[in-house]
């Protein structure tokens, strides 16, 4: 029984010590299960949303190596890039980290940052070396979304920059693009970060964005101007030229300034984003004085306009008060003629005090409208006359010039059919009259009959020359023969007087009347020497004689 006892206790015993070998066999996968199971609970706590992204292009994006930055932070990465099933565009499958999950607002931006060359200069050369990555913008929506259209170009302003934007309507674009500088005082404080046409098509829509702090200085009474290009003109003090920036000359910009005021006047508040501004062409029509209502005048010119365009100014007594909105022609059945109508918009009351002087009497009895017209009848019956007149002599541009001519008065002012339209009588320039009075001038100098007038001067030179040639060979030897010979007679008649006037007494008046005799005939004799030598010098002197001298010895 003992034996029974012992053999059963040591049964017990193999067999407790097979199960515990049994449990130590399997701890090891048991801690790995747990390790793992752990791991993929952190990885789960740390993962966050997936995303896909569109493109046109891919650039040298990679899976799983191309990077998800904001404010150089990695916060994702690529796992995929395949294309549409179109095969136009690239999308880009990405996975967010778990604090990332705000950049899934439905107006969260991504764009791929490569290097890019423009106005602004050379930017993304760090992706040279380790590639093309991701930027993203988080946005502000309160909705989210898994699928997003990737920009082609970074965006100007991201999410949280401080500032303030603003919304300017202009007539045309003009040279401006997203990412055109904005100018205060020529210093650069903002930029254009997007533009669309008007709903009504009669505009263009643009929105810049002011960096803080900045973006107090725009308030309500703030001009905004396009600031593109050079302006360049000349005045008093010679040709001036003026730009805001280099950079301004090639992409374009925007200036913004305020009109000055007094120290008394108080200051302007300064508006939030939702007010909408005018963008002007030029910093001149931005400060212009309020124009007041338009009065429409029609004018009719007998010549050629070339070089009068629509918004051409016009001007009075040497003041900008309008602009010419059409050029037209007509036709004249009566002389058949085309006239040049043409018709512009002025503004009264740019003529500052003038106008408040001229219409203050007529504005209490007669409207505005009646009042303006009163006084541009008044100024018809004075002589106002309008003339198309040269702006630039080299580009032959053309303006509208309200002048009185008081010798040229018209009776009243007319009214075109509609009654609306005020007629100003028109004159011819004064350069169309200088060059009516050349081309008479030269009609005139044409009608002188210059052929048979050269033709007879032909014939009598030649005449001249025979003459000439026959005194030269046949008279000029002949007198020089005499002259000559009379010298030679003057000699021997001077020998033999001398040697009778030897036998005379030295003081005898005999002797003095022989000495004023040879003289007489020296003087003679070098008189016909001289009219010899002038005359073989100027033979043209037998027919013309001899010019006369004043007492200075110069001949007249």
């Amino acid at each position: 029984m003992n034996d029974g006892r012992t053999n059963n206790q040591a049964g017990d015993a193999d067999i407790r010590t097979r199960r515990w070998g049994l449990s130590l066999v399997w701890l090891v996968p048991i801690v790995a299960v747990l390790i793992g199971l752990s791991m993929l609970y952190q990885s789960w706590q740390q993962s966050g949303p997936t995303i896909k992204i569109t493109f046109q292009t891919a650039g040298s994006l990679t899976a799983e190596k191309s990077p998800i930055k904001y404010r150089n932070v990695v916060i994702g990465e690529v796992t995929d890039v395949t294309l549409s099933k179109d095969h136009k565009n690239v999308i880009v499958t990405a996975e967010l980290n778990r604090e990332a999950a705000s950049f899934t607002r439905e107006d969260s931006r991504y764009w791929v940052v490569r290097p890019r060359v423009g106005a602004e200069g050379v930017s993304g050369l760090d992706t040279l070396l380790s590639g093309d990555f991701i930027a993203a913008d988080p946005g502000t929506s309160s909705k989210r979304s898994e699928t997003f259209s990737g920009l082609e170009s970074p965006p100007p302003v991201t999410y949280g920059e401080p500032g303030t934007r603003f919304r300017l309507k202009a007539r045309n674009l003009g040279s401006l693009d997203i990412g055109s500088p904005v100018y205060f005082r020529k210093v650069r404080v903002g930029q254009v970060v997007s533009f669309k046409l008007d709903e009504s098509g009669d505009g263009v829509n643009l929105d810049i964005f002011v960096n803080a702090p900045n973006d107090k200085f725009v308030t309500s009474d703030t001009r905004f101007w396009n600031a593109s290009g050079i302006k360049v003109g000349v005045n008093a003090n010679g040709l001036e030229v003026n730009s805001e920036s280099l950079l301004s000359v090639l992409s374009g910009g925007v200036a913004f300034g305020s009109p000055p005021k007094s120290d008394d006047t108080p200051a302007d508040p300064v508006v939030t984003s939702d007010n909408q501004f005018q963008l002007f062409d030029d910093q001149d029509t931005a400060f212009a004085p309020g124009k007041g209502p338009s009065q429409a005048i029609s004018m009719r010119f007998d010549q050629s306009l070339r070089g009068l365009s629509s918004d051409a100014p016009v001007y009075f007594m040497g003041k900008k008060i309008g602009e010419v909105s059409t050029v037209s022609l007509d036709y004249d059945e009566q002389n058949r003629t085309f006239p040049v109508i043409v018709e512009a918009d002025v503004y009264p009351r740019l003529m500052g005090k003038a106008y408040r002087k001229l219409t203050q009497s007529q504005s209490g009895k007669n409207s505005q409208k009646d009042a303006v017209l009163m006084m541009f009848d008044q100024f018809v019956k004075q002589g106002l006359k309008a003339e198309a007149r040269k702006s630039n002599l080299l580009t032959g541009q053309l303006h509208i010039a309200l002048e009185f001519h008081p010798d040229d008065a018209s009776e009243t002012v007319r009214m075109d059919t509609s009654g609306k339209v005020a007629v100003i009588p028109t004159r011819a320039t004064s350069l169309d009259k200088l060059q009516d009075q050349l081309a008479d001038l030269v009609e005139r100098f044409s009608a002188i009959p210059f052929e048979s007038m050269a033709a007879n001067l032909d014939g009598s030179l030649a005449e001249l020359k025979k003459t000439l040639a026959s005194v030269n060979n046949d008279v000029l030897p002949s007198t020089r023969t005499t002259l000559e010979g009379i010298d030679e007679l003057m000699s021997q008649m001077k020998t033999t007087l001398q040697t009778a006037t030897d036998s005379f007494a030295y003081d005898s008046p005999e002797r003095q009347r022989i000495g004023q005799a040879l003289d007489e005939l020296e003087r003679m004799s070098r008189s016909v020497r001289e009219l010899s030598d002038y005359l073989r010098r100027h033979p043209e002197a037998l027919i013309r004689g001899r010019p006369e001298q004043d007492s200075t010895g110069v001949t007249r």
